[in-house]
């Protein structure tokens, strides 16, 4: 009796201790106070302001995960080109998000329909804006072939509103990805709280419009300053907060802390569409993550599904092709009413069964616009690492008063292509952006200019005509010497003498017609993935690689949008070795 009373007792004495353990972790570990100074994390009387509450980056419209990992790119089982540009190499991909489907004529028209409404091209400011972000509908057009069906209806018509949109160049894909990214971070502002409901299609104009990045440097001149669209005094989920005296960054809410204003620190705010990297795209539409076997790790994978085949071979759906493209000679589609593939162009998203990550038509439908530059290789040597060959580093540009330079209407910088096409580099409301310096690249040893497009590759230390000096007859040398001798067009807009264009619209062409250029590849060329309608099943592996000049869109080449993913790999939550 004794015995069992003792053993109670020290029982009960070791429940005390292990919720006193718990009791002192909970508190150590709370959410709210800091572990580096014991302070209080998002006190309402001010100080550091975060969002402790943070789980996960939200899945943004239109995009699934792709969970990222290593993969043997640029392996191909063909390659009767003979193009010598694609040896294998074993590269990692961090995960990021992808659009399930090609972008669609009816996502291009909704951002044409904003650009017309904000931009109007009757004012002679914005003329060019709006006209540059048109696709070019002419691409259907065949000097010995009837498609006027398509140049006339193709784009706008609902009966392809379905279909990826076409005619739109690289240019054109990339500021396609930056409005989107402004107007998703628009809405969900508005669904937290931070801005008036309703202000993103009512009170926008071409003064009063919304950039995420200048958002987050400078909120309080978002939307031309007013202060009725962007809210200072509302918390997420609307709830009114009250502001400290002499706190103009933060307060805290009914709901909990929370900032005045969306910041990185608020986890609010998603990363930037953009367009995939080379390296994510064949990744993603490779999708070894559905296949476990080995050869099929090393990149043996023909297509984006499962088999040797392009057809089908399960029982339900046996002969029946697994992605839209070219069967043969004049073969588009294959026999009416008997092994046909439904589409004679393009055809409508979601017409054939995703890869093993959820995505869409990574083979056939529409070859994709990608980030990277072309180069004849991928130099595993210099970088195994979410590999891409593009990177223009900028920082934004301060006055000599130390304030940010904002595009204004004014300032707009226009870029005409070697078509004569006008676009718009930036729009107003946008920061605007210089090369970074040496006060960035000062003694850095992970990069040392603004423009990394040619490092170890086509800049003037890779040659054997380099002049380690710095004459002047060592530039001629290099420049007459290039490595990639494309052609230099010069043509120009003409300009009155205010430095504005000239309402005539007149070009300057000066195009580049000496004989002795001995290549098409430049700093100017894009690759693009994937096959298309009008390709050969050799196109359709996710390995093979293609580039186009980025001003030139065609009938064939479409694009979808990327996203990074920011914190874990994954959603799922491994467990913790010992």
């Amino acid at each position: 009796m004794k015995v069992n009373k003792i053993m109670t007792v020290r029982i009960l004495f070791s429940m005390i201790v292990l919720l006193g353990f718990a009791s002192c972790s909970k508190k150590s570990s709370s959410k709210n106070t800091s572990a580096a100074t014991g302070w209080k994390i998002n006190d309402p009387n001010g100080g550091f302001q975060y969002n402790s509450s943070f789980t996960k980056q939200e899945t943004a419209p239109g995009l699934v995960l792709v969970e990222g990992g290593t993969f043997t790119m640029g392996k191909v089982q063909d390659d009767p080109m003979h193009d010598w540009n694609n040896t294998p190499s074993q590269q990692h991909v961090q995960s990021f998000y992808m659009d399930e489907t090609e972008v669609t004529n009816m996502m291009y028209m909704e951002y044409l329909d904003w650009v017309k409404r904000v931009f109007p091209p009757a004012d002679e400011n914005y003329k060019h804006i709006y006209e540059g972000a048109l696709p070019d509908t002419l691409v259907w057009r065949n000097r010995l072939g009837y498609n006027e069906t398509m140049t006339n209806n193709y784009l706008r018509h609902p009966a392809y509103k379905d279909y990826p949109v076409v005619g739109v160049n690289w240019l054109q894909a990339t500021e396609f990805a930056k409005w989107r990214t402004n107007r998703v971070n628009e809405a969900i502002l508005e669904r937290e709280g931070y801005m008036k409901k309703g202000a993103k299609v009512v009170d926008v104009d071409a003064n009063n419009t919304f950039d995420t990045e200048a958002y987050l440097v400078s909120p309080s001149t978002s939307f031309g300053g007013n202060e009725e669209i962007i809210l200072q005094k509302t918390g997420r989920g609307g709830k009114k907060v009250k502001k400290s005296k002499g706190d103009d960054d933060a307060s805290a809410g009914a709901d909990g802390p929370t900032n005045v204003y969306a910041q990185k620190t608020s986890g609010v705010l998603l990363p930037e569409y953009r367009l995939p990297t080379e390296a994510e795209w064949e990744y993603a539409a490779a999708a070894d993550v559905g296949q476990r076997e080995y050869n099929i790790y090393r990149g043996q994978k023909k297509y984006p599904w499962k088999g040797q085949y392009t057809r089908s071979g399960k029982r339900q759906t046996r002969g029946d092709q697994l992605a839209n493209f070219k069967q043969g000679k004049g073969d588009y589609g294959g026999i009416a009413g008997w092994s046909d593939d439904g589409a004679d162009i393009t055809a409508p998203v979601k017409s054939y069964k995703p890869n093993d990550f959820g995505l869409y038509d990574m083979a056939g439908n529409v070859a994709e616009w990608v980030q990277d530059v072309y180069r004849p290789m991928v130099d595993d040597e210099a970088n195994d690492f979410n590999y891409f060959r593009g990177n223009v580093y900028t920082k934004n540009k301060i006055d000599k008063d130390g304030k940010l330079v904002f595009v204004t209407s004014e300032t707009i910088k226009y870029d005409t292509l070697s078509n004569g096409k006008v676009v718009a580099r930036n729009k107003p409301g946008e920061i605007a952006q210089v090369p970074v310096d040496e006060n960035e690249t000062y003694l850095r040893q992970n990069f040392s200019t603004s423009d990394n497009i040619g490092y170890r590759d086509g800049d003037k230390q890779s040659t054997r005509y380099f002049d380690f000096g710095s004459s002047e007859e060592g530039e001629k040398i290099s420049e007459k010497k290039r490595m990639y001798d494309s052609p230099i067009h010069k043509v120009e807009v003409v300009r009155d003498s205010t430095g504005k264009i000239d309402s005539t619209a007149k070009l300057s062409r000066k195009f580049d017609k000496t004989g002795k250029r001995t290549t098409l590849i430049g700093d100017d060329v894009r690759v693009y993935k994937g096959g298309s309608w009008r390709d050969r099943a050799y196109w359709l592996d996710p390995a093979q690689r293609r580039y186009c000049q980025q001003e030139i869109a065609s009938d064939y080449i479409g694009f979808r949008c990327a996203m990074s993913r920011v914190g874990p790999k994954s959603d799922f939550k491994k467990r913790a070795r010992n």
